[in-house]
C-alpha cells in the first residue's frame, strides 16, 4: 500500500517514539489539535497512520492535515484512556469521537454541622460534608429525598446551630417543626447525639443499605412493642411502609446479584451510538446513564466502550470491580473483572441496559422531530442513501410488483414514495400487453420501459431509486430496460427478495441484510405491502369484469350491443340472475330475454 507523505522533522518525531503507553495529540499547519488519541504501544499506533492507505475517507483526510504531532507517557492503557478521554473535552478535536451528553449531575449532601441537613445540590465543594451519588436522574434524587424527609424530622434552616447557641435560647420554632418536618433541634428538643442517629440512618439510605435499614426498623418495631410503646411502634411501622412504598419503586432485578456495573450498547449502524451505564446494588438498579457518541472516524464498538467507561468514571466519580458488557472494551484494565454473559442474571441485566439504549435513541429522536418534523425527513433519506449507497437523496422512490394469479390477467403496479411516505395520487397500474404466459422478467422489463419511456417524453422527474419486488432475475430484467433506454446512470435500482432483509445490487450477487430494526427496512416493507396491495386490488377487479363478460359472451344469439344494454341497466351478471323474465325483456325485448333467462339459469 502507498504511504502518506510527511515531512523530516515529524518522520523524525515518530522514529523515536516510545513503545510505551500514552496519548498522542496530531496539530494541523496552523497549530489546531485535530486529533487526540490513545496507545497501547506509541509508536507502532502513530506509525500506522503513515506507512499504508485506508479504507476510511475520513482517516485518510486526517493523515493528509497533520502538521506536526506531540506525546504525553502514562504508565498504563487505563491511564491513558482517562487522560485521552481529557484532552477531548479540552480541546474539542475535528475528527475525534464526540460525546454529546456532557452535564453536571446533582448530589446529596449531608452537611459537616453539629445538626446536619441534607439537601440537593450540583457543587461539591470541598467542606468536610459527606457527598453522595452523583445522580444522573434528578427526579431519583428528589424521590431519596423525599423518602429521608419522610422518615425523618431533619432541619433545613441554614443557621448554624451549636451546643453554644441551643444554651442561649435564642432558638425559635419554625413552620417545619410545626407541620412535623423538624425535630426543633435550635431550641433543644433532640439532642445532638439523638439527631446524629438520625443522620446515621439517613446514610444508610444514601449508600444504598435499604435491606439492612429496614432490618434495623424491624427490630426497632419489635422492642417498642415488647416495651408496651405502642405509639412509637406505630411510628416506626410507619416508616417501614414508606420505605416499602419506595423499595417498590427501585428495579429490583435479582437477589442472586450483588454490586456490579453493566454498559448496554445500542448500535444500528448509524454514526449515532448509544451507551447506557447501570450501577446494581444488592439486586437494584441505583443509577442509571445513558451516554450519545457520534462516530467521526469510524469508531468501532469496542473504541466506543472505552471512552464511555472512562466518561463514568471520571463524572460519577465509579471505580469498577466487576463490569458486564457485550464486547470487552479496546483498553486493558487488569483490575476490572469482564464478563459476557450469555444467559441467566447477568445477561437479562444485559438486556435491560440495551434496551434503555435503545429507548434513549427513540426518545431523543421523538422530541427532535417535536421540534423540527423535517429533521426526521431528512435523517431518514440520508439513512435510505447510506443504506443503499446511492448518490442523492431518494426524496422520490418508485417501487414495481408483478401479479399474475394462476397465470390469468397479467398486471403490473408502480407505488410511488415521496421523502419517505405513499404518494397515492402517482401510483400507477399496468396491464400487461407484449407478453404471453406467465413470464414475470419480461413482463417487468414492459412496465419499467413504458413508465419511463412516458416520463421522459413528458418532461416529467425521474426517481432517485427504483425498487423492483423479487430477487437477482428481476432486478436483470429492470437493469435491461434501462439500459436500454439510457437511465441506468440517472435512476439507482435494487432488488427486493423474498427475506424482506435481503437487498440485491445489479452486478452483485451477494445480497447487502439489512438491520431488522433499521427505519430503512421499515420503509423497504411498506413499499413492498401498498406495491403488493395495489396490484392485487386491481387484478381482482380485472378478473371480475373478465368473469362477467364471458359470463354473456358464451350466450349464442346474444351480440356485443345486447350485453351492454344488460351490463350498463343490471351493473352484473349477478343481478341479471337474479331479476326475473319480464325485468329482463324490458331491456333486451322478450325474445332475447328468454335466452338470457334460460342460459343463466342453467
Amino acid at each position: 500500500m502507498p504511504k502518506h507523505r510527511k515531512s523530516a522533522e515529524l518522520e523524525e518525531k515518530i522514529s523515536i517514539l516510545p513503545t510505551t503507553p500514552g496519548v498522542y495529540m496530531y496539530f494541523d499547519s496552523e497549530g489546531t489539535v485535530i486529533y487526540v488519541g490513545k496507545a497501547k504501544n506509541l509508536k507502532r499506533r502513530v506509525s500506522s497512520y503513515f506507512n499504508r492507505t485506508h479504507d476510511s475517507l475520513r482517516t485518510n483526510l486526517l493523515v493528509r492535515a497533520i502538521a506536526d504531532m506531540k506525546y504525553i507517557v502514562v504508565p498504563t492503557e487505563a491511564d491513558a484512556l482517562n487522560l485521552e478521554n481529557a484532552m477531548i473535552k479540552e480541546y474539542q478535536p475535528r475528527y475525534n469521537v464526540l460525546l454529546k451528553d456532557d452535564k453536571s449531575y446533582p448530589w446529596i449532601v449531608v452537611t459537616k454541622e453539629p445538626f446536619p441537613r441534607v439537601f440537593m445540590t450540583r457543587q461539591k465543594i470541598k467542606d468536610g460534608s459527606r457527598y453522595y451519588g452523583p445522580y444522573t436522574d434528578s427526579g431519583a434524587a428528589r424521590m431519596v429525598l423525599e423518602l429521608i424527609h419522610s422518615l425523618y424530622k431533619l432541619r433545613s434552616c441554614r443557621m448554624l446551630i451549636t451546643p453554644e447557641y441551643v444554651a442561649s435560647g435564642k432558638g425559635r420554632l419554625c413552620l417545619d417543626y410545626l407541620i412535623k418536618r423538624c425535630s426543633g433541634p435550635c431550641t433543644g428538643l433532640v439532642s445532638e447525639e439523638e439527631y446524629g442517629q438520625q443522620i446515621e440512618r439517613v446514610k444508610q439510605i444514601l449508600r444504598g443499605d435499604l435491606a439492612e435499614l429496614n432490618d434495623y426498623l424491624r427490630s426497632e418495631m419489635m422492642q417498642y412493642a415488647s416495651e408496651l410503646r405502642f405509639e412509637e411502634a406505630q411510628a416506626v411501622k410507619d416508616k417501614l411502609a414508606v420505605l416499602e412504598r419506595y423499595t417498590v419503586k427501585s428495579s429490583i432485578v435479582s437477589q442472586t446479584v450483588e454490586d456490579l456495573d453493566v454498559f448496554g450498547i445500542y448500535d444500528d449502524g448509524s454514526p449515532e451510538v448509544f451507551i447506557n451505564y447501570m450501577h446494581v446494588r444488592r439486586g437494584a438498579v441505583v443509577r442509571s446513564l445513558t451516554l450519545e457518541f457520534r462516530r467521526r472516524m469510524e469508531e468501532s464498538s469496542e473504541q466506543l466502550l472505552a471512552y464511555a467507561m472512562a466518561e463514568v468514571e471520571r463524572s460519577l466519580e465509579v471505580r469498577f470491580r466487576e463490569v458486564v458488557v457485550p464486547v470487552l472494551p479496546d483498553v486493558e484494565m487488569p483490575e476490572v473483572t469482564f464478563t459476557i454473559p450469555q444467559r441467566g442474571d447477568k445477561a437479562k441485566l444485559l438486556d435491560v441496559s440495551v434496551r434503555n439504549a435503545r429507548q434513549h435513541k427513540v426518545d431523543m429522536l421523538k422530541h427532535m422531530e417535536k421540534r423540527d418534523p423535517e429533521q426526521r425527513t431528512q435523517r431518514l433519506l440520508e439513512r435510505i442513501k447510506q443504506d443503499f449507497r446511492l448518490s442523492e437523496l431518494p426524496a422520490h422512490i418508485e417501487c414495481f410488483d408483478n401479479s399474475n394469479i394462476q397465470g390469468t390477467n397479467p398486471v403490473a403496479s408502480c407505488v410511488v414514495f415521496r421523502n419517505g411516505k405513499p404518494s397515492k395520487k402517482d401510483y400507477r397500474h399496468f396491464n400487461i400487453k407484449t407478453v404471453e404466459g406467465p413470464d414475470d422478467f419480461a413482463s417487468m422489463k414492459e412496465v419499467l420501459t413504458r413508465r419511463y419511456t412516458r416520463l421522459v417524453e413528458e418532461g416529467e422527474e425521474l426517481p432517485q431509486l427504483i425498487v423492483v419486488d423479487g430477487g437477482k432475475g428481476q432486478l436483470s430484467a429492470a437493469v435491461e430496460a434501462l439500459d436500454a433506454m439510457g437511465l441506468r446512470g440517472r435512476i439507482a435500482v435494487v432488488g427486493i427478495a423474498k427475506r424482506l432483509e435481503e437487498i440485491y445490487f445489479p452486478g452483485d450477487s451477494v445480497p447487502l441484510y439489512i438491520d431488522k430494526n433499521s427505519e430503512t427496512l421499515r420503509v423497504v416493507q411498506h413499499l413492498r405491502d401498498e406495491a403488493h396491495r395495489f396490484g392485487i386490488t386491481h387484478h381482482r377487479n380485472r378478473r371480475s369484469k373478465t368473469q362477467a363478460v364471458s359470463a354473456l359472451d358464451s350466450i349464442k344469439g346474444v351480440g356485443e350491443k345486447t350485453r351492454q344494454a344488460l351490463l350498463t341497466h343490471f351493473k352484473s351478471v349477478k343481478r341479471i340472475r337474479e331479476a326475473d323474465i319480464d325485468e329482463i325483456a324490458s331491456v333486451i325485448g322478450p325474445a332475447k330475454a328468454s335466452i338470457v333467462y334460460n342460459a343463466l339459469d342453467d
